[in-house]
């Protein structure tokens, strides 16, 4: 008895502490090997900003891909949707619509989409993969259809100070010689995150969703509203999408709905890199967060150590692998116990 408390003790912490414990790996081997191989700027204060603006849009979006996996679901339409509403919004300021009515054109679009998956899944029952891979072709087209099958620029008098400010790694890079300065749009990632981690923790929305995630049939007989709680689970992902659709318009200034096609792969990957389980479940805030972070450290890494984008999808695939691979073995050990 003592020794699978023990056991089971470990794999909880392997569960809490193995993402964050792996993004500090990574960034201490990065670290280490630019300073012998390259210049030494991956420590600089200005790359640690580029990093964590970068990261804020795959942490933001990969919230709501946490809502939705944790729920026993998946979204492959992520990456369209994001990109179908940074098209919105760039399509409304290019059409001189104030910034209040864009974003909350931006944020019907978001949640229209979350609503249409969750609705798809919830009343039809076929798997979530099937669902959002024929609603990821729909958003796709949708996006061309509104930008014209081109590319939507918008004048930089069109678009408001803040949101440049969103992702901005401008100077100054410090304040009072020291103090690193944040941009805005880490601030409200880290806002959002701490929103999700309550309503995950607290409320009967969050225990509802973990309930369903471990055993639907199981859930439904104890009094949960399956489909209820998919369409909440699948709006408040499609919001959370679609508010990375404007941190990437805020990055770009411009909107190609082509860009999104595989962008959903990284949403899903901070989740599971972070400890989230496929089979629904499991799944933490702080976890996607690191899983995001560690994402956004390899890529400037590589960059600095001049190494090929291709190398840099080896490396987070293999990450990706070993991931899975505890998770698949943390549950065949609940399994044989």
């Amino acid at each position: 008895m003592t020794n699978e408390t023990d056991e089971s003790k470990f794999w909880q912490i392997v569960q809490s502490l193995g993402p964050l414990l792996a993004l500090l790996l990574v960034t201490i081997c990065f670290a280490v090997a630019d300073q012998i191989w390259a210049y030494g700027a991956f420590t600089d204060v200005r790359n640690l900003r580029v990093v964590l603006v970068e990261s804020s849009p795959v942490a933001v979006a990969g919230l709501g891909m946490t809502l939705i996996i944790i729920a026993g679901g998946i979204d492959l339409s992520a990456g369209t949707a994001a990109m179908l509403c940074t098209t919105v919004l760039a399509a409304s300021l290019k059409a001189e619509y104030s910034i209040v009515l864009a974003l909350a054109f931006t944020l019907i679009a978001a949640a229209s989409c979350g609503m249409a998956n969750g609705l798809l899944v919830g009343l039809l029952n076929i798997p979530p993969f099937i669902v959002t891979l024929g609603t990821m072709t729909i958003f796709l087209g949708l996006g061309k259809q509104l930008a014209s099958n081109s590319t939507i620029s918008v004048s930089s008098e069109l678009v408001p100070q803040w949101l440049f400010d969103l992702t901005s790694t401008k100077p100054p890079h410090v304040f009072w010689g020291w103090l690193p300065r944040i941009p805005s749009g880490v601030v409200l990632a880290l806002f959002i995150a701490a929103l999700v981690a309550v309503l995950l923790r607290y409320s009967v929305l969050g225990r509802h969703i973990f309930a369903m995630g471990s055993n639907e049939s199981t859930a439904r007989l104890c009094g949960v509203n399956i489909l209820k709680t998919k369409l909440l689970v699948y709006v408040l992902g499609g919001l959370l999408i679609g508010i990375a659709g404007i941190y990437s318009f805020s990055l770009v200034k411009m909107a190609s709905p082509s860009e999104g096609v595989g962008r959903e792969l990284k949403f899903i990957a901070a989740v599971v890199i972070g400890g989230g389980s496929l089979s629904g479940g499991r799944g933490s805030v702080l976890g996607t967060l690191a899983g995001a972070l560690m994402m956004g450290v390899i890529t400037s890494g590589c960059a600095q150590l001049e190494i090929t984008n291709a190398i840099q999808d080896i490396m987070i695939g293999c990450i990706i692998i070993a991931a899975v691979t505890l998770d698949q073995l943390r549950v065949r050990r609940q399994e044989q116990r």
